[in-house]
């Protein structure tokens, strides 16, 4: 019975997904499915109706609406090209100079806007051109721009945290927020020293030195944009306010950057901004709603104590456990988007984590690290196909490229999951966690 459970859940969700039926509705319907295995049709139903609705009654919950108001807001304020005139100032004179321009631009805008769709699309769509220009192979630039989109996500603000917050049972979104520092860091200075090794060997062409002048000019247009973490980051550890509270701060303070500051966005277009950003909040919602169901389907089976005994079968050595995980996680990405595989598979893994004295805030940092290589590979990878557009490139001509990504971004997934310095580091020195 137990497995027939199992079989019932996991199997007709990956039905409806090679169905292409949207996956909130997967994961509701399969839910459904699996509760009413043990409860009447009237009384499944009631189930998951109240899990999808009180899994939404929360107050960090707000966060995200705002976040991705700010990040969209952010999007269209021309914060994406000062951005990069400053990343030419960081890392203009290094080999192969755009793409660690792209590589840099990628770091401070996903980290602004919280998505790595949106600096894939924006960040690419402004190298790109130039660093054909310069003659760099376009599957190359591709593959920098694909590869490190996703480091905004480690580095805060980032939903991802929040939502992963909320399916965690309450871990703080404080100290998640500072725990992804240095990982979006070595994830992005992993892809910076493949991308010196290939351009030295191509040789790539190093920007020409800026003037003084030049450099504190862009230094200065780029300030306001980078105060947004400044403000989030400081208030948050000082104790100000809230993650919540600092999602409103974002949104008052990058509208006010767009609209009076940056001239880059009108009174008239605000409402096509709110009403983009409603929508994605809506599908976001609607996923974690779905997946409290899913949760309370699961945990009502005891699936997650099923799978952490047969994982115990194989090995109690928590280095192989966490290994074995981390492949599981690996094969999800390159089938699920980030957000769906989060919601589902947290509740599965956390306690086995746990089990082994791992710590919630530094799984919750392995887990997106893991699932930001997932939206980097094919066949569903988002970052892939949105790099790919704005690359113009074919993905199969980008593959190969992306393989030595790939594999330093593998590498720095095993030292943040088998030290966890890195990731709780930050926590525990400014917020004493």
């Amino acid at each position: 019975m137990d497995w027939q459970i199992i079989i019932v859940l996991f199997g007709t969700f990956f039905i409806f997904l090679g169905l292409g039926v949207p996956i909130s509705f997967g994961i509701a319907i399969s839910s459904l499915l699996t509760v009413m295995l043990s409860l009447p049709f009237d009384a499944a139903i009631a189930v998951i109706s109240q899990k999808l609705a009180s899994g939404l009654d929360s107050f960090s919950l707000l966060a995200i609406p705002f976040f991705i108001l700010a990040g969209n807001i952010m999007n269209q304020g021309g914060i994406a090209l000062r951005l990069i005139n400053f990343a030419k100032v960081l890392g203009g004179q290094l080999p192969g100079s755009l793409a660690h321009v792209n590589v840099l631009a990628n770091m401070m805008f996903g980290s602004i806007s919280g998505s790595a769709v949106a600096s894939a699309a924006a960040v690419g769509g402004t190298m790109s051109p130039l660093q054909k220009k310069e003659g760099y192979d376009p599957a190359y630039s591709a593959a920098v721009n694909i590869t490190s989109c996703p480091t905004g996500l480690l580095i805060p603000p980032s939903n991802t945290f929040i939502v992963y917050s909320l399916i965690s049972g309450g871990t703080s979104i404080g100290a998640l927020f500072l725990a992804g520092y240095i990982p979006g860091l070595i994830m992005g200075l992993g892809l910076m020293v493949v991308a010196a090794i290939i351009a030295k060997k191509r040789n790539y062409p190093v920007s020409e030195k800026p003037s003084g002048q030049i450099v504190l000019q862009r230094t200065l247009d780029a300030l306001p944009s980078l105060g947004l973490i400044v403000i989030i980051m400081g208030g948050i550890i000082g104790g100000i306010f809230t993650a919540t509270e600092a999602s409103a701060i974002a949104v008052v303070y990058t509208l006010m950057l767009a609209v009076v500051f940056y001239r880059e966005v009108t009174i008239r277009q605000i409402p096509a901004i709110i009403l983009e950003s409603v929508i994605t909040t809506s599908i976001v919602l609607l996923l974690i709603g779905a997946s409290m169901g899913m949760s309370w389907a699961m945990a009502n089976a005891d699936i997650p104590y099923m799978i952490s005994d047969a994982l115990m079968n194989v090995s109690e050595n928590p280095i192989v456990v966490l290994l074995i995980i981390n492949l599981i996680l690996l094969i999800v990405g390159v089938f699920m988007d980030m957000t769906p595989a989060l919601l589902i598979f947290t509740p599965i893994f956390l306690p086995i984590a746990m089990d082994l004295g791992m710590d919630p805030v530094h799984f919750g940092i392995m887990m997106t690290f893991n699932l930001c290589i997932g939206i980097c590979t094919p066949p569903v990878g988002s970052a892939l196909f949105i790099g790919c557009s704005v690359g113009k490139v074919k993905i199969d001509k980008v593959i190969k490229p992306l393989l030595p990504f790939y594999a330093v971004l593998v590498l720095a997934l095993m030292l943040v999951t088998y030290i966890p310095e890195i990731s709780l580091a930050l926590p525990q020195a400014f917020l004493g966690y």
